[in-house]
Protein backbone atom coordinates (compact mmCIF):
# COMPACT_ATOMS: atom_id res chain seq x y z
CA UNK A 1 0.00 0.00 0.00
CA UNK A 2 0.88 3.72 0.28
CA UNK A 3 0.77 6.59 2.03
CA UNK A 4 1.14 9.66 0.47
CA UNK A 5 2.94 8.57 -2.06
CA UNK A 6 5.48 6.30 -0.28
CA UNK A 7 5.43 2.45 -0.49
CA UNK A 8 5.00 0.99 3.49
CA UNK A 9 5.15 -2.88 4.67
CA UNK A 10 1.51 -3.79 4.21
CA UNK A 11 -0.50 -3.99 7.75
CA UNK A 12 2.59 -2.24 9.36
CA UNK A 13 2.03 1.68 8.95
CA UNK A 14 6.03 2.09 9.25
CA UNK A 15 8.40 3.34 6.86
CA UNK A 16 8.79 1.61 3.35
CA UNK A 17 12.35 -0.56 4.13
CA UNK A 18 15.11 1.10 2.27
CA UNK A 19 17.35 4.24 1.73
CA UNK A 20 17.56 6.29 -1.31
CA UNK A 21 21.01 6.25 -3.05
CA UNK A 22 22.79 9.42 -3.19
CA UNK A 23 23.30 9.98 -6.83
CA UNK A 24 27.05 11.13 -6.33
CA UNK A 25 27.68 7.55 -5.08
CA UNK A 26 29.20 6.05 -8.44
CA UNK A 27 29.70 2.61 -6.16
CA UNK A 28 26.14 2.26 -4.33
CA UNK A 29 24.80 3.07 -7.61
CA UNK A 30 26.65 0.15 -8.85
CA UNK A 31 26.02 -1.82 -6.60
CA UNK A 32 22.15 -1.38 -6.09
CA UNK A 33 21.66 -1.48 -9.38
CA UNK A 34 23.22 -4.99 -9.51
CA UNK A 35 21.30 -6.17 -7.17
CA UNK A 36 17.76 -5.08 -7.84
CA UNK A 37 18.78 -6.42 -11.43
CA UNK A 38 19.08 -9.98 -9.81
CA UNK A 39 15.97 -9.46 -7.98
CA UNK A 40 13.66 -8.51 -10.63
CA UNK A 41 15.27 -11.08 -13.10
CA UNK A 42 14.83 -13.98 -10.48
CA UNK A 43 10.93 -13.13 -9.92
CA UNK A 44 10.94 -12.62 -13.76
CA UNK A 45 12.04 -16.41 -14.22
CA UNK A 46 9.24 -17.52 -11.42
CA UNK A 47 6.44 -15.91 -13.17
CA UNK A 48 5.70 -13.93 -10.70
CA UNK A 49 4.32 -10.15 -11.49
CA UNK A 50 5.46 -6.74 -9.61
CA UNK A 51 1.72 -7.17 -7.84
CA UNK A 52 1.70 -10.49 -6.98
CA UNK A 53 5.72 -10.50 -5.57
CA UNK A 54 4.35 -7.19 -3.73
CA UNK A 55 1.50 -9.18 -1.96
CA UNK A 56 4.14 -12.48 -1.25
CA UNK A 57 6.66 -10.01 0.32
CA UNK A 58 4.41 -7.74 2.26
CA UNK A 59 5.47 -4.30 0.81
CA UNK A 60 3.77 -2.15 -1.34
CA UNK A 61 4.22 -1.93 -5.30
CA UNK A 62 6.13 1.10 -5.25
CA UNK A 63 8.93 -0.12 -3.39
CA UNK A 64 9.72 -3.28 -5.21
CA UNK A 65 9.59 -1.19 -8.34
CA UNK A 66 12.23 0.99 -6.99
CA UNK A 67 14.48 -1.52 -5.52
CA UNK A 68 14.40 -3.70 -8.97
CA UNK A 69 15.13 0.04 -11.08
CA UNK A 70 18.34 0.33 -8.74
CA UNK A 71 16.38 3.67 -6.83
CA UNK A 72 16.12 2.24 -3.43
CA UNK A 73 18.44 0.42 -1.22
CA UNK A 74 16.74 -2.32 0.27
CA UNK A 75 17.10 -3.74 4.42
CA UNK A 76 17.90 -7.37 5.00
CA UNK A 77 14.74 -8.36 6.16
CA UNK A 78 13.62 -7.70 2.51
CA UNK A 79 16.52 -9.85 1.04
CA UNK A 80 15.68 -12.28 3.56
CA UNK A 81 12.14 -12.61 2.71
CA UNK A 82 12.25 -12.23 -0.84
CA UNK A 83 15.26 -15.08 -1.02
CA UNK A 84 12.42 -17.21 0.59
CA UNK A 85 9.83 -16.06 -1.77
CA UNK A 86 11.69 -16.47 -4.42
CA UNK A 87 13.04 -19.93 -3.63
CA UNK A 88 16.32 -18.63 -4.03
CA UNK A 89 17.67 -20.94 -1.90
CA UNK A 90 20.15 -18.46 0.49
CA UNK A 91 21.65 -16.67 -3.58
CA UNK A 92 19.22 -13.36 -3.05
CA UNK A 93 19.78 -13.28 1.03
CA UNK A 94 23.39 -13.52 0.21
CA UNK A 95 23.36 -10.00 -1.53
CA UNK A 96 22.99 -8.73 1.63
CA UNK A 97 27.15 -8.30 1.95
CA UNK A 98 27.06 -6.10 -1.17
CA UNK A 99 24.20 -3.93 0.25
CA UNK A 100 26.01 -3.55 3.79
CA UNK A 101 29.03 -2.19 2.09
CA UNK A 102 26.86 0.62 0.95
CA UNK A 103 23.83 1.36 3.27
CA UNK A 104 25.59 4.25 4.42
CA UNK A 105 26.28 7.25 3.10
CA UNK A 106 29.63 7.93 1.20
CA UNK A 107 30.98 10.13 3.59
CA UNK A 108 30.42 7.77 6.87
CA UNK A 109 31.48 4.87 4.76
CA UNK A 110 35.04 6.68 3.61
CA UNK A 111 35.03 8.03 7.80
CA UNK A 112 34.43 4.35 9.18
CA UNK A 113 37.47 2.94 6.87
CA UNK A 114 39.51 5.42 8.32
CA UNK A 115 39.01 4.99 11.88
CA UNK A 116 39.44 0.95 10.88
CA UNK A 117 43.16 1.67 9.93
CA UNK A 118 43.76 3.58 12.30
CA UNK A 119 46.49 3.06 15.25
CA UNK A 120 45.55 5.86 17.44
CA UNK A 121 42.61 8.52 17.49
CA UNK A 122 42.76 11.72 19.05
CA UNK A 123 38.75 13.40 18.85
CA UNK A 124 37.69 16.42 20.56
CA UNK A 125 34.38 17.34 20.02
CA UNK A 126 33.27 20.45 21.38
CA UNK A 127 29.83 20.54 20.06
CA UNK A 128 28.27 17.07 20.41
CA UNK A 129 29.00 14.05 22.12
CA UNK A 130 31.62 12.01 19.56
CA UNK A 131 29.88 9.99 17.68
CA UNK A 132 31.77 7.20 18.76
CA UNK A 133 30.37 7.38 22.41
CA UNK A 134 27.02 8.07 21.69
CA UNK A 135 24.29 5.21 22.60
CA UNK A 136 21.78 4.50 20.11
CA UNK A 137 18.59 6.28 21.66
CA UNK A 138 21.23 9.61 22.39
CA UNK A 139 22.23 9.54 18.92
CA UNK A 140 18.48 9.11 17.39
CA UNK A 141 17.36 11.96 19.99
CA UNK A 142 20.00 14.05 18.51
CA UNK A 143 19.08 13.44 15.15
CA UNK A 144 15.39 14.60 15.48
CA UNK A 145 16.82 17.74 16.92
CA UNK A 146 18.25 18.56 13.61
CA UNK A 147 16.65 21.48 11.07
CA UNK A 148 15.34 21.02 8.56
CA UNK A 149 13.82 17.51 9.82
CA UNK A 150 15.19 14.49 8.91
CA UNK A 151 12.30 11.59 8.35
CA UNK A 152 12.59 9.23 9.89
CA UNK A 153 13.90 6.80 8.00
CA UNK A 154 17.18 9.07 7.89
CA UNK A 155 17.39 9.00 11.16
CA UNK A 156 17.44 5.38 11.50
CA UNK A 157 19.85 5.28 8.65
CA UNK A 158 21.99 7.68 10.49
CA UNK A 159 21.99 5.77 13.79
CA UNK A 160 22.58 2.94 12.36
CA UNK A 161 25.70 4.21 10.55
CA UNK A 162 26.99 5.75 13.74
CA UNK A 163 26.40 2.63 15.78
CA UNK A 164 28.37 0.55 12.80
CA UNK A 165 31.27 2.36 13.52
CA UNK A 166 31.59 1.25 16.94
CA UNK A 167 33.31 -1.77 15.35
CA UNK A 168 36.38 -0.11 15.82
CA UNK A 169 36.25 -0.91 19.84
CA UNK A 170 36.07 -4.21 18.95
CA UNK A 171 38.74 -4.58 16.75
CA UNK A 172 41.58 -7.18 17.68
CA UNK A 173 44.29 -4.67 17.39
CA UNK A 174 42.75 -1.81 18.96
CA UNK A 175 43.48 1.52 18.49
CA UNK A 176 44.56 3.91 20.84
CA UNK A 177 41.29 6.40 21.49
CA UNK A 178 41.57 9.87 22.71
CA UNK A 179 38.52 11.69 23.53
CA UNK A 180 38.18 15.08 25.17
CA UNK A 181 34.44 16.70 26.01
CA UNK A 182 33.39 20.03 26.43
CA UNK A 183 31.78 19.78 30.12
CA UNK A 184 28.54 21.23 28.43
CA UNK A 185 28.14 18.19 25.98
CA UNK A 186 27.51 15.92 28.49
CA UNK A 187 24.72 18.13 30.42
CA UNK A 188 22.49 18.94 27.46
CA UNK A 189 19.49 16.88 28.36
CA UNK A 190 19.12 15.66 24.85
CA UNK A 191 15.88 13.32 24.74
CA UNK A 192 15.14 13.11 28.45
CA UNK A 193 15.96 11.75 31.77
CA UNK A 194 16.49 8.16 30.96
CA UNK A 195 18.62 8.88 27.64
CA UNK A 196 20.99 10.75 29.12
CA UNK A 197 21.41 8.42 32.21
CA UNK A 198 21.93 5.52 29.79
CA UNK A 199 24.61 7.69 28.11
CA UNK A 200 26.32 8.80 31.26
CA UNK A 201 26.46 4.85 31.82
CA UNK A 202 27.65 4.54 28.62
CA UNK A 203 30.88 6.46 28.91
CA UNK A 204 31.72 5.43 32.15
CA UNK A 205 31.81 2.11 30.23
CA UNK A 206 33.32 2.51 27.72
CA UNK A 207 36.13 4.87 29.81
CA UNK A 208 37.35 1.05 31.63
CA UNK A 209 38.82 -0.17 28.93
CA UNK A 210 42.25 0.03 28.60
CA UNK A 211 43.10 1.57 25.26
CA UNK A 212 40.73 4.40 25.96
CA UNK A 213 40.71 7.52 27.57
CA UNK A 214 38.35 10.18 28.08
CA UNK A 215 38.77 13.71 29.82
CA UNK A 216 36.28 16.67 30.32
CA UNK A 217 36.82 20.16 29.77
CA UNK A 218 35.22 22.20 32.53
CA UNK A 219 33.36 25.04 31.48
CA UNK A 220 35.02 27.60 34.27
CA UNK A 221 38.62 27.16 32.12
CA UNK A 222 39.87 30.67 31.59
CA UNK A 223 42.18 28.98 29.25
CA UNK A 224 41.05 26.89 26.23
CA UNK A 225 42.89 25.71 23.70
CA UNK A 226 39.98 24.12 21.45
CA UNK A 227 37.99 27.87 20.85
CA UNK A 228 38.42 27.67 17.43
CA UNK A 229 36.60 24.21 17.11
CA UNK A 230 36.65 20.45 16.74
CA UNK A 231 39.62 18.39 16.41
CA UNK A 232 40.39 14.97 15.13
CA UNK A 233 43.48 13.08 14.27
CA UNK A 234 44.08 9.79 12.56
CA UNK A 235 47.19 8.02 12.74
CA UNK A 236 47.93 4.71 10.56
CA UNK A 237 49.99 2.08 10.70
CA UNK A 238 52.54 3.13 8.28
CA UNK A 239 53.53 6.98 10.26
CA UNK A 240 51.50 8.55 7.87
CA UNK A 241 47.81 10.72 9.23
CA UNK A 242 45.23 12.59 8.62
CA UNK A 243 43.80 15.36 10.65
CA UNK A 244 40.33 17.68 10.52
CA UNK A 245 39.73 20.79 12.38
CA UNK A 246 37.50 24.08 11.11
CA UNK A 247 40.24 25.63 12.06
CA UNK A 248 42.66 24.35 9.63
CA UNK A 249 41.97 24.37 5.73
CA UNK A 250 38.29 25.01 6.10
CA UNK A 251 37.63 21.93 7.99
CA UNK A 252 38.84 19.58 4.92
CA UNK A 253 40.96 16.46 5.66
CA UNK A 254 44.45 17.47 6.02
CA UNK A 255 47.62 15.26 5.44
CA UNK A 256 50.56 17.93 4.99
CA UNK A 257 52.69 17.01 8.15
CA UNK A 258 53.00 21.01 9.17
CA UNK A 259 48.96 21.29 9.45
CA UNK A 260 48.95 18.11 11.23
CA UNK A 261 51.58 19.66 13.55
CA UNK A 262 49.46 22.21 14.52
CA UNK A 263 46.21 20.00 15.14
CA UNK A 264 48.58 18.25 17.49
CA UNK A 265 49.68 20.96 19.12
CA UNK A 266 46.38 22.51 20.10
CA UNK A 267 45.36 18.48 20.72
CA UNK A 268 48.12 18.06 23.16
CA UNK A 269 47.42 21.53 24.97
CA UNK A 270 43.37 21.15 25.15
CA UNK A 271 44.10 17.58 27.11
CA UNK A 272 46.94 19.39 29.26
CA UNK A 273 43.96 22.05 30.18
CA UNK A 274 41.35 19.20 31.06
CA UNK A 275 40.31 17.07 33.37
CA UNK A 276 42.52 14.33 34.19
CA UNK A 277 40.91 11.05 32.72
CA UNK A 278 40.42 9.95 36.52
CA UNK A 279 38.98 13.39 37.83
CA UNK A 280 36.84 12.82 34.46
CA UNK A 281 35.67 9.63 35.49
CA UNK A 282 34.72 10.86 38.81
CA UNK A 283 32.94 13.99 37.37
CA UNK A 284 30.87 11.90 35.25
CA UNK A 285 29.73 9.72 38.45
CA UNK A 286 28.71 13.15 39.95
CA UNK A 287 27.24 14.61 36.70
CA UNK A 288 25.10 10.96 36.58
CA UNK A 289 24.13 11.28 40.54
CA UNK A 290 22.38 15.20 39.82
CA UNK A 291 20.77 13.22 36.79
Amino acid sequence: MSVNGEAVRVGTGTDEPGWEVDPDDDWALAVIATVGRQLRLRREATGMRVGDFAVAVGYGEDLVYKIETGRRIPRPEYLDTADEVLGAGGLVAAMKEDVRKVRYPKKVRDLAQMEARAVELQLYDPVNLHGLLQTPEYARALFRRRRPRYAEEEIERGVAARVARKAVFDRDSAPELSFVQDEWTLRRRLGGREVVRAQLEHLLTVAQLPNVEIQVMPMDREEHAGADGGIEVLKFEDGTAVGRSPAVAGGRPVTDPRQLRILELRYGIIRAQALTPLESTAFVERLLGET
